[in-house]
């Protein structure tokens, strides 16, 4: 089972991903020193959106299609989420 989740930079930027464990990721994301070249700049970053797929080809699929998606997309993307409980 993968993820594709999308996390909200410092600055206010969105990075998406790919994941087998959302939470570590996220993790990941703002303390590691070797993960992702993007956020690592922008910490602390927010778990804003996440979804089930069910193996990494649709992980990938789904990653690039909101890859491409003009930031105004992605936002509206980000509205209709489920609201997380803290």
């Amino acid at each position: 089972m993968r993820f594709v989740y999308i996390v909200r930079c410092i600055d206010g930027s969105l990075y998406t991903g790919i994941s087998t464990d959302v939470e570590q990721r996220v993790n990941n994301h703002n303390t590691a020193k070797t993960w992702a070249k993007y956020t690592k700049s922008r910490r602390p970053v927010t778990l804003i959106r996440h979804k089930k797929v069910r193996n990494r080809n649709e992980a990938s699929k789904l990653e690039l299609q909101i890859k491409k998606m003009p930031k105004q997309k992605k936002e509206e993307l980000v509205l209709k989420a489920p609201k997380r409980k803290q």
